[in-house]
């Protein structure tokens, strides 16, 4: 989908820049503080908004020097507003582009609204999401935001930040570790350090009057890093400006769940509303639980079954990432899990089974492909419905599958036994079920 990345001249120095197919209008992503051009385009977590996004036209991502693939800035200098405003010239002129539309997030607006205020025959319009026009103003709600940053800086490189300023997307260790590899594509332990204080000091409150494009400003209304307050202060000082809360607390409008942020700029853009598919989607779950849970418990004692649990989920953790499944939750000694992929289920169903004998215990499993709806952190649907009662019908070692799930996996060399049809409570009809031999 996307272009191999090329290189624009702002001065004597190279931006690192890509670009989706060519589409009605160009979309310039104004990257957020660091950034990597190499990778970001193709990370799962954001291929939704993405794919949603480039229906609306050319999508470009870039890298501010000093970071990604950019060129750095001159030994011993930190890169300015100035400079990262012009990186956006840059790429637009190597693209022979004549104007875009700029989305920027929150400190990434303050060179978006410099390029508009100062070019504004080139921004078709500017959009920001979660965004500030002084990041070091004083809070009301006893929020450090210099802790944050130094948080942040702290934890670079293992994606555990991302988590934590979108909270409300899903999460496993698959996730995190894709997030991790962009955070050290994009820049240093140390550049973040040097950075951070030039990040968190831009202070743009005077430019906001002089930018005169069309404006639209998205805000979750339960974001804890960025108040609210601050994004609709900065709709305030610009002429005409539109300003909309969405319910939610992530940073990230890129992220799950992105699809009322995208409607908005769909709407903003194009004057009607967008079509967006359902938060739906076709995939394999699984459910797992320990046999006689309740009774080895009570055999065991409080600290000693906590340990055994604390080594099952292990257990079960490391083979979801084998498998490239996600944890979707647990309770007690069960595990709920998904997959985009009906064979690496069902495997992954098998080596749980294996890998916790080791441990004394034995589990059971059952799983169904089916339509399952996107809740967050959660999934709910018929799907699920049935996958769990699927896994009732489960005994000791058992890996249980629904006829469907069975007749999606014909020639991968997994053999079945059949255990008869079913009814389902609070599922229409008969339902045939197989265990895995």
């Amino acid at each position: 989908m996307f272009s191999e990345t090329r290189y624009a001249l702002n001065g004597d120095l190279r931006v690192a820049y890509r670009a989706s197919r060519e589409g009605s209008r160009d979309i310039v992503v104004v990257p957020n503080w660091f950034n990597c051009c190499e990778i970001l385009p193709e990370l799962p977590a954001i291929q939704g908004w993405v794919e949603a996004m480039t229906s609306l036209g050319r999508l470009i991502f870039f890298d501010h020097l000093g970071t990604g693939a950019s060129d750095p800035v001159s030994t011993g200098a930190l890169p300015t507003l100035e400079q990262w405003a012009d990186s956006i010239t840059a790429v637009l002129d190597d693209l022979g582009s004549r104007e875009a539309v700029l989305v920027a997030s929150n400190a990434a607006f303050a060179p978006a609204a410099l390029f508009a205020a100062s070019h504004p025959s080139r921004t078709t319009a500017l959009v920001g999401l979660e965004v500030y026009a002084d990041p070091m103003a004083e809070r009301t709600d006893g929020v450090d935001s210099e802790g944050i940053l130094a948080e942040m800086a702290a934890v670079w490189g293992t994606g555990e930040s991302t988590h934590v300023l979108n909270p409300d997307t899903p999460w496993n260790e698959e996730i995190r570790a894709t997030w991790a590899r962009h955070e050290r594509l994009s820049a240093s332990p140390r550049t973040v350090a040097l950075m951070m204080p030039v990040v968190s000091e831009l202070d743009i409150r005077a430019l906001l009057p002089t930018v005169r494009v069309p404006t639209l400003v998205l805000h979750h209304t339960d974001d804890l890093m960025i108040p609210p307050e601050w994004g609709k202060d900065v709709a305030d000082h610009i002429p005409g400006a539109t300003y909309v809360e969405l319910p939610g607390r992530n940073v990230l409008h890129l992220v799950e769940p992105w699809r009322e942020s995208f409607q908005e700029i769909h709407e903003f853009l194009t004057g009607h509303q967008a079509e967006v598919a359902d938060d739906r989607v076709l995939a394999t779950v699984l459910f797992t639980d320990i046999v006689d849970s309740t009774k080895r418990a009570s055999e065991m004692g409080d600290r000693d079954w906590r340990a055994l649990l604390d080594a099952h989920d292990a257990v079960v953790r490391s083979q979801l990432t084998r498998f490239r499944g996600r944890e979707v939750n647990t309770s007690g000694d069960g595990f709920l899990a998904m997959f985009d992929g009906p064979q690496r289920a069902i495997r992954c169903a098998m080596s749980i089974r294996d890998a916790v004998q080791a441990l004394g215990i034995e589990v059971r499993a059952g799983l169904h492909t089916g339509e399952c709806e996107i809740r967050g952190d959660d999934i709910g649907g018929i799907g699920v419905h049935i996958g769990a009662r699927v896994s009732g019908l489960a005994g000791p070692n058992d890996v249980l599958v629904s006829s469907t799930l069975r007749d999606l996996v014909i020639g991968s060399g997994l053999a079945f036994e059949e255990r008869g049809a079913h009814e389902l409570k609070g599922v229409p009809g008969e339902w045939r079920i197989f265990a895995v031999a």
